[in-house]
């Protein structure tokens, strides 16, 4: 076989493999959305600009809460004052769409639904 066949071939070889690699890591690098709801446009404007939407989006909590994840980020983060009515829309929005869970964990699996401890078997 032609030496410069074969670079030729595993050039386009490559560049095919490129090519068809390029929709599907830009599909799983998209940014996870706000849920579309009164006040998103607030949301995103203040919060995307220090951190991605997957931050927020992966908590929850109830507005006492958004309040003090707020507080927290203004004290130890550098991050500025909010306007009193956009900080209204932000926390009535997260509270809203990304509130307290009832339990972050799954319940205990029942004792019957367990395997045997190889501990507690006897010889």
């Amino acid at each position: 076989m032609n030496p410069l066949f074969k670079i030729t071939y595993l050039y386009r070889f490559f560049t095919l493999l490129f090519l068809l690699s390029i929709p599907i890591t830009t599909s799983l690098a998209q940014e996870p959305e706000f849920k579309q709801a009164d006040g998103v446009e607030v949301v995103r404007k203040n919060c995307t600009s220090c951190h991605s939407a997957q931050l927020v989006t992966q908590n929850s909590g109830s507005r006492a809460v958004w309040v003090s994840r707020l507080r927290w980020m203004q004290e130890t983060q550098g991050m500025p004052s909010l306007d009193p009515t956009d900080e209204g829309i932000i926390l009535s929005y997260l509270a809203a769409n990304y509130g307290q869970k009832a339990s972050g964990r799954r319940p205990l699996l029942h004792s019957s639904l367990l395997p045997q401890n190889p501990y507690d078997l006897q010889e």
